[in-house]
């Protein structure tokens, strides 16, 4: 074989080997193309809409940045109420001990004698008593009381009404010794989890952490769970400070769980980084996350497709006009991606306002010339292995013919 035909062969090895991967599209990637997953699935179900999931594409303008505020993973008080107003009564329950007094206007009545001139006073206390499981006390002439449930205020009038036939004109005084039905327990992330009684004025959800010595982890990063009657409810931290609202008051038999869980987005596409991105503070907005995901890449990036992939409120996207007849009524949560333009200057004002939240996906799209770049590199890295080819030959060739002189 001559070496022009050995070259010939070798080019036309290269331009046949060029033109299979293009037909493939077999340029430089991160993984598998989609016609070799495609191709390997033993089975497979495929959508009959072209997009699988649909979504709500918004641009991010000062027209929407209003109804952005973070919802947050619920409400005490959307959840139980008692937010503001005087505190709730506390009322008798089963373990408590009470102790009752009853007086007399005068003496010779039911309770004290005749001979009572040296009395400091015309009442007679009662032995202590604990609340039985029954929910009742015992008091002599009036027979069982049942306190359970109900205020002291509200046991004193029963027993003057049951004595008012036999004493003379009862008045009773029911008095808690010790209330060990008015407690709460705090677990989790505090200074202390315990068993707390409440105190009589009321205490409220961060008065009975504090109780607990606090949280032990920074606020923004920090959750309170309140469960309450079999139905909980979960708040920021930070919320029962900005919302005084929220901050509601605990009620006997509440169990507050305290944790930590990092909030944190994810960022993809031609950012600085890749990958899963801590908050590290309260809020993080949209030029915050950019940044912290090393900007965009200069030679890579297109400022004016930048994205933001979560899953909106619907009453939020409402607000904002968004048309969601092609949404199911029920849906409550709308996948939304959200875009700006950073080729305008203005849009890095709005970015600033803009909430990135928990869970958030932040997408920077490619340049349009980048896919071409990807294409011409290769082709060249190819074509300059062919031509090193064809130059080593000919070297091989001089140098054959200077030997054979």
């Amino acid at each position: 074989m001559t070496l022009a035909t050995s070259l010939f062969l070798r080019g036309a090895s290269v331009a046949v080997m060029v033109g299979g991967l293009l037909g493939c599209s077999m340029l430089p990637a991160a993984g598998p193309g989609d016609g070799a997953i495609d191709g390997g699935a033993a089975t497979s179900v495929r959508s009959a809409e072209p997009v699988a999931l649909k979504y709500a594409l918004v641009d991010i303008g000062s027209d929407i940045l209003d109804y952005l505020t973070d919802p947050g993973p619920g409400s005490l008080r959307g959840s139980f109420g008692v937010g503001r107003g005087p505190s709730p009564s506390l009322q008798i329950g089963v373990g408590d001990a009470i102790q009752v007094s009853i007086f007399e206007s005068s003496s010779g009545g039911l309770f004290v004698p005749n001979d009572a001139g040296a009395r400091p006073g015309n009442f007679v206390t009662l032995p202590q008593q604990t609340v039985d499981k029954a929910g009742s006390i015992a008091v002599p002439y009036a027979g069982q009381v049942k306190v359970v449930g109900r205020t002291l205020a509200d046991v004193q009038r029963e027993i003057e009404q049951k004595l008012s036939n036999r004493a003379i004109e009862p008045q009773a005084v029911v008095a808690l010794v010790s209330q060990n039905s008015n407690e709460v327990t705090v677990v989790g992330d505090v200074g202390a989890s315990k068993k707390l009684t409440l105190n009589a004025g009321g205490d409220r959800i961060l008065d009975v952490i504090a109780k607990a010595s606090g949280i032990v982890h920074p606020g923004y990063e920090t959750y309170v769970t309140l469960q309450r009657r079999g139905k909980r409810a979960t708040v920021y931290f930070n919320s029962l400070i900005e919302k005084p609202s929220e901050n509601i008051y605990a009620v006997p038999g509440d169990t507050i769980y305290v944790y930590r869980e990092q909030r944190a987005f994810l960022a993809f596409g031609a950012t600085g980084l890749s990958g899963q991105f801590k908050f590290e503070q309260e809020r993080v907005n949209l030029s915050d996350a950019v940044g912290k995901a090393g900007g965009l890449m200069d030679d890579r990036a297109d400022p004016g497709q930048v994205f933001v992939y979560r899953a909106e409120d619907r009453a939020a996207l409402e607000k904002m006009k968004v048309d969601l007849t092609p949404f199911d009524v029920a849906q409550k949560k709308i996948p939304t991606v959200y875009r700006t333009n950073f080729r305008d200057p203005s849009s890095f004002f709005a970015a600033q306002k803009f909430p990135i939240r928990d869970g958030d996906i932040v997408y920077v799209s490619n340049a349009d010339q980048i896919e071409v770049m990807k294409f011409i590199t290769f082709v060249t890295g190819v074509t300059g292995g062919a031509a090193k080819v064809g130059t080593d030959a000919v070297s091989v060739r001089h140098s054959v013919k200077t030997l054979s002189k």
